[in-house]
């Protein structure tokens, strides 16, 4: 694929893969992107999974044409990018290979150096001349590893910008959601923690003049950027992106489950915006915290179990907080039976978070909905939609 008259794809699609880093469920495939910048001298702009060795090399020899690569740049160290260095090198052992001073020390923690390689260390704001083209590297620390870096060419005005812009899906086939959804997924499911070091790197890139966006996973990004950068700069500041509910729950024999579609009829009837109703222990969990990201309310509903939370409900709580879940408003809804305690724990879970909002309205549910647990979720609603 041509990005511009000397870059070319030479990436390859995964559609074996069932998990991608072991626990997010990626029913339309990966993309694992791979660049070649031909000119007087030709880089490489990462390698990509194991299990696509020969593809991959066969898509360089392709576009190599006989030619041999000058460099292989390595922006981000994790194995779905850096697994095929040796395999390269083996076939282009005059190759010099670049990367800061942390991109060699984890790259001897996977391989076995030879210390014969040919490598360039280059430090935060270095330039890289292939002739026409001028490659400026800026370092991302922790987005979202250490070493990760990203490579601006001023020639084609191209950011390769490692994992950021990147989505979840194969690039050969057409994501009906459009780009945002598994973009929105695969951000707060991967580099989600590392909301600050994102500003800092949308800092450094907002004095660039950017043409097309190059990432290692999902399409290469060339109209509208505007429309991209916009959302990176809300998701990594914490800013909700649009009006609306997400109601969270578990529920163990349906009372908790039957409140939470009676709060969400209420909600629908007082003029909410969007309420998404998700069952933390059926739906897919990083899609659960997606929507909680995504959204301005967020209702939490659960049972009591043993003297503390449902499991589900407990984990979700935690992908919100190691996240830094903040700028938001909470509500409230426990269920127990004795001694209800989950409205105090999920309280108590969330109290670190930043600019937190709780409800003054909170519903008990005694096992099952009364006259006075219906008319909390009547004055929830109308305070969520105030």
């Amino acid at each position: 694929m041509k990005i511009t008259d000397s870059i070319k794809y030479v990436g390859v699609n995964d559609h074996q893969i069932d998990l991608f880093e072991g626990q997010y469920v990626v029913p339309l495939g990966m993309a694992y992107n791979s660049y070649v910048i031909l000119d007087e001298k030709i880089a490489v702009m990462d390698t990509v999974d194991v299990k696509f060795t020969d593809e991959w090399l066969g898509n360089l020899k392709e576009v190599l044409d006989g030619r041999k690569p000058d460099y292989l740049i390595v922006q981000h160290m994790e194995p779905d990018h850096s697994a095929n260095i040796m395999n390269f090198l083996a076939v282009y052992p005059d190759t010099t290979v670049v990367g800061n001073a942390k991109t060699f020390t984890f790259m001897g923690q996977f391989f076995d150096l030879d210390p014969a390689m040919k490598k360039l260390v280059v430090k935060n704001g270095d330039k890289l001349e292939l002739g026409a083209h001028v490659l400026n590297f800026v370092f991302a620390p922790m987005v979202h590893w250490p070493e990760v870096m990203v490579t601006y060419d001023s020639t084609d005005k191209v950011l390769f910008s490692a994992d950021g812009f990147g989505k979840f899906g194969a690039n050969d086939v057409e994501d009906p959601e459009g780009w945002a959804c598994e973009a929105r997924r695969y951000y707060f499911g991967i580099v989600g923690k590392y909301g600050m070091q994102t500003q800092n790197l949308l800092k450094k890139a907002s004095g660039l003049d950017i043409q097309i966006i190059c990432p290692l996973h999902g399409p290469v990004l060339t109209e509208n950027l505007g429309y991209y950068i916009d959302l990176y700069d809300k998701w990594s500041a914490y800013t909700p992106e649009e009006k609306g509910v997400l109601i969270a729950y578990t529920s163990v024999y349906g009372h908790t489950k039957e409140a939470v579609m009676e709060l969400a009829e209420l909600l629908k009837k007082e003029g909410c915006e969007k309420v998404v109703v998700t069952d933390l222990a059926r739906d897919d969990m990083p899609e659960a915290v997606e929507d909680a990201f995504r959204y301005d309310r967020l209702v939490l509903a659960t049972t009591t179990y043993n003297n503390s939370i449902f499991p589900f409900m407990h984990t979700f709580i935690e992908h919100l907080t190691e996240r830094f879940y903040q700028n938001r408003t909470v509500g409230l809804i426990e269920n127990g039976t004795w001694a209800p305690v989950a409205k105090k724990t999920m309280h108590s879970m969330l109290e670190g978070c930043k600019n937190i909002k709780f409800l003054e309205t909170s519903v008990t549910i005694k096992s099952a909905l009364k006259d006075d647990s219906r008319a909390a979720l009547a004055q929830m609603a109308k305070e969520l939609c105030s």
